[in-house]
C-alpha cells in the first residue's frame, strides 16, 4: 500500500527561532539554516545520489559501449539504433504496454467497485477490508507460486473447479479458450492474459483502499442534495462520485501504471516471459541482455529509451502531487490563473470532458491493434460486469420510484453481498490453498485427495523444507538485511525529513522534488548500472550488496512520509524548546522525535516489508545460496518441470506470516502515520 497524496507543503519553512538575530550575508543568500540542513541532508544526499543518480548517469554512458571480450567499446547510438530491428526489443516494449493497460483497467474496475461496496457497509467494514489487503500484503513470490499451482493445467484447481461445473468446456464452445483443459500460463493465447489476472488480484487491494479513502472525502450533503433533486442512483455517481474521486484516480492510476509497467518479479515467477515471448516484458529483455549475455551497453539502451515514458508518468504524477500540497511556485501559479482567467468557461469544460474520452480512443485503439485476441475477450467480461451492475441497479431505482423502499433496499442488501462474496472468494482462495496445502502429506498432494482439506494433517512439508533446503539461511539473510535497510532507511529519512519540513534554506523546493522523482524511479532503470559498480567494489554475492542497494527504493519514500509527518507536528512546541534553552539538535531529539513515533514505526514498517519482499536486485546481485533471501531462494527451489508444490506452500506460508502479523498489530500506528502525513491510501 503506498501513498496517493503528498505531505502537505513539505517545503514549507517554520518560522524563524527565538533569539536569532540578525543574519550573516550567507545566511541571506542560502537560507538562515543552511548549515545543520546540510548536515541533516548528507546521509540522503550521498544515497540518493550514489545509489540513484549516479547510477543512471552511468547507465546513459554504458549505452554508448559495446563489451568485445573484457574490454567496452565505444559505439555511440549504435546500441539504440540497433533496437529498431530488435523483434525481441519490440515484443517486449508491446507486452509491457498491454500488461500495463489491461491491468490498470480491471484494477480501476473492480478497486472502484469493492469500493463502493464497502463504502456503504455499517458493519464489518474494517474487518473486510483487512482481508481485502491480503494479496498486497503477500509477498510477490507467495503470489506467483500460490497462482502458479492452481493454474496448473492438470493438478491445478481452477481447471478441475471449471471442468466439474462445466464452466470451462462451455469457455472452449464460446472460444474464450482453444481447448480445454486450458493451459493457462502455457499457451500464448492465455499466458498474457493469466499473468494480467494475477496482477489485478494482487492490485486490486491498493485501489480499493485508495478509493475507499476518497470515498470518505466526499461531503455527504452533495449526495443528499442531488437526491433532493431527484438524481437516481447513476446520476449520482456520474456527478458526485466519480468528480470526487477524480484526483485520486489520477495520482492513484499514475503510480501503478509506474510500477506495473516497470513489473519484474511477478512475470518473471510466473512464466519467466514464456511461452516464447507471449509475455515478457521489457525489463525482461534489458535483463536477458545485460546480465545473461553480459552486453550491459545493450541492456542499458533497452531500459533508457523507455526513459521518456516513464517520465512522462513521473512528471504527471510529481506535478498533480505538488499541486495537491499547494507548493507549485508563485511564478507559475499566476500565469496559471491567468490562463484560466483568459479562456471562456465553456471551453474549459469542454476540453475537460473531451481529454480522458480522447485518451480512452486512443489506449483503446493501440490495444485492439496489439492484442486483438485478448480485447474481445476483455471488452465481453467488462461488459458482463457493467450490464450486471447496471440492471440491478435499474431494478433498485425502479422499486424505490414505486415507494416500496423495503423492496428496494432488500434487493441492494442482497445484490451487495453477493458481489462481496464474490470478491472474497476471488480474494481469499489462493491464500487458502497455501494454507491448507502446507499441512497436507505427499501423497495427497500428488493424489489430489481430499483436495480442500489435509487429510490428516501434518508438518511433514515444513520438515522436508529445513531438512532438505537451506531455508533457514535464507530466513536469517532476509532478516539481516531487511532490518539493516530499514534502520539506514529511518536514520536517513529521519533527518531529511525533519530538514524539509522545518529548516530555512536555500534549494528545499528542489531537493523535495528530486525525493519524490527517485521515489517513482523503477528499479528496471538502477539493476544493471548498480550490478556493473557492485561488481567493481566486489561485492556481488555477498549481503552487503543488498543493504547497499536496498535504499534506493526504501529511502525516498520514507523521507517523502516523514516530511509530511514532522509538518503536521505544531511548531509552536518546538519554538517553546528553544525558548527553554535548547538547541535545534536537543529539540529534535527530545521533542519532535517523541511525537513523531507514529509515523517512524509507519516508515519502519514500510520499509521492512518492501526489503523483506524485493526480488529483482536479490535476483540479479545473489547467486549463491548461502546468501540468498527468501524471494530468491524459493525461486530457486524450482528445478526444470519439477514443483516442489507442498514444500513451497510451507514456505509461502512461513514468509507471510511476519508481513501479517507486522501489518495486524501495526495498523493502528501505520493509519495514524498516514492520517497525519496526510497520505491517503
Amino acid at each position: 500500500m503506498t501513498s496517493t497524496r503528498s505531505a502537505s507543503a513539505p517545503a514549507a519553512a517554520a518560522p524563524p527561532p527565538p533569539g536569532s538575530g540578525s543574519l550573516t550575508a550567507t545566511q541571506r543568500r542560502l537560507g538562515r539554516d543552511w548549515r545543520l540542513a546540510a548536515l541533516f541532508l548528507a546521509p540522503t544526499a550521498v544515497l540518493v545520489g550514489g545509489l540513484v543518480l549516479v547510477p543512471i548517469a552511468w547507465s546513459i554512458v554504458t549505452s554508448t559501449t559495446e563489451r568485445h571480450g573484457q574490454h567496452s567499446v565505444f559505439v555511440g547510438l549504435a546500441n539504440y539504433a540497433a533496437l529498431a530491428d530488435d523483434e525481441q526489443f519490440r515484443t517486449g516494449v508491446v507486452n509491457s504496454f498491454v500488461f500495463t493497460a489491461y491491468a490498470e483497467v480491471f484494477k480501476v474496475v473492480l478497486g472502484l467497485s469493492a469500493a463502493l461496496l464497502l463504502h456503504q457497509l455499517r458493519r464489518g467494514r474494517a474487518v473486510l477490508a483487512g482481508l481485502l489487503l491480503l494479496p498486497w500484503v503477500v509477498p510477490t513470490v507467495v503470489t506467483a507460486f500460490s497462482w502458479r499451482a492452481l493454474l496448473d493445467p492438470i493438478f491445478g484447481s481452477v481447471n478441475i473447479l471449471l471442468t466439474d461445473s462445466g464452466i470451462g468446456p462451455l469457455l472452449a464452445r464460446a472460444h474464450l479458450v482453444d481447448a480445454w483443459p486450458a493451459g493457462w500460463l502455457s499457451e500464448a493465447s492465455l499466458a498474457m492474459p493469466s499473468v494480467i489476472g494475477v496482477n489485478v488480484w494482487k492490485g486490486v487491494p491498493f485501489f480499493t483502499v485508495a478509493f475507499l479513502a476518497g470515498l470518505k472525502a466526499i461531503p455527504a450533503d452533495l449526495y443528499e442534495a442531488a437526491t433532493v433533486d431527484g438524481a437516481s442512483p447513476w446520476q449520482r455517481f456520474a456527478h458526485v462520485t466519480l468528480p470526487g474521486l477524480r484526483h485520486v484516480i489520477t495520482v492513484t492510476v499514475t503510480l501503478s501504471s509506474i510500477w506495473t509497467f516497470n513489473n519484474f518479479d511477478l512475470i518473471w515467477l510466473l512464466t519467466q516471459g514464456g511461452p516464447g515471448n507471449a509475455t515478457a516484458p521489457y525489463v525482461l529483455v534489458a535483463y536477458s541482455k545485460a546480465i545473461l549475455q553480459l552486453q550491459y551497453g545493450a541492456g542499458a539502451a533497452v531500459t533508457l529509451v523507455m526513459l521518456p515514458v516513464i517520465g512522462g508518468l513521473v512528471y504527471v504524477l510529481v506535478r498533480l502531487l505538488r499541486r495537491d500540497a499547494g507548493t507549485e511556485p508563485p511564478r507559475r501559479a499566476r500565469r496559471a490563473r491567468a490562463a484560466r482567467k483568459a479562456r471562456t468557461a465553456s471551453t474549459a469544460r469542454t476540453a475537460r470532458k473531451a481529454l480522458p474520452w480522447a485518451v480512452t480512443a486512443v489506449v483503446a485503439g493501440l490495444l485492439v491493434w496489439a492484442s486483438p485476441h485478448i480485447a474481445w475477450k476483455a471488452a465481453l467480461l467488462l461488459g458482463v460486469l457493467l450490464l450486471v451492475a447496471a440492471a440491478v441497479g435499474r431494478v433498485v431505482s425502479a422499486l424505490g420510484a414505486r415507494g416500496n423502499r423495503r423492496s428496494s433496499s432488500l434487493v441492494s442488501g442482497l445484490a451487495s453481498g453477493a458481489a462481496l462474496a464474490v470478491l472474497l472468494l476471488f480474494v481469499l482462495a489462493p491464500l487458502y490453498w497455501i494454507a491448507v496445502t502446507a499441512f497436507k502429506s505427499e501423497g495427497q498432494i500428488v493424489m489430489r485427495v481430499h483436495d480442500l482439506w489435509p487429510t490428516p494433517w501434518t508438518l511433514q512439508q515444513f520438515t522436508d523444507l529445513f531438512a532438505t533446503k537451506p531455508f533457514g539461511r535464507w530466513y536469517v539473510n532476509t532478516v539481516l538485511v531487511s532490518v539493516a535497510s530499514t534502520v539506514v532507511a529511518l536514520v536517513c529519512a529521519a533527518l531529511a525529513g525533519y530538514a524539509l519540513a522545518r529548516l530555512r534554506f536555500r534549494g528545499a523546493q528542489g531537493f523535495t522534488v528530486t525525493v519524490l522523482i527517485t521515489y517513482v524511479m523503477p528499479g528496471a532503470l538502477l539493476f544493471i548500472p548498480l550490478y556493473q559498480l557492485l561488481i567493481g567494489a566486489r561485492l556481488t554475492d555477498s549481503l552487503w550488496s543488498l543493504v547497499v542497494t536496498y535504499p534506493t527504493f526504501t529511502l525516498p519514500f520514507a523521507t517523502w512520509l516523514l516530511t509530511g509527518y514532522f509538518a503536521s507536528i505544531p511548531v509552536e512546541l518546538e519554538e517553546a524548546a528553544l525558548v527553554d534553552g535548547c538547541t535545534r539538535l536537543q529539540a529534535f531529539g527530545r521533542v519532535v522525535l517523541p511525537l513523531a513515533k507514529p509515523g517512524l514505526l509507519a516508515v519502519a514498517l514500510f520499509t521492512l516489508t518492501n526489503a523483506w519482499n524485493e526480488f529483482l536486485f536479490a535476483f540479479v546481485f545473489i547467486t549463491k545460496d548461502e546468501y540468498k533471501t527468501l524471494p530468491v531462494g524459493m525461486q530457486s527451489m524450482i528445478t526444470g518441470d519439477v514443483v516442489p508444490q507442498g514444500q513451497l506452500a510451507a514456505a509461502s506460508l512461513l514468509v507471510s506470516i511476519p508481513v501479517v502479523i507486522m501489518y495486524a498489530f501495526g495498523q493502528r500506528f501505520l493509519t495514524e502515520g498516514l492520517t497525519a502525513g496526510a497520505v491517503k491510501g
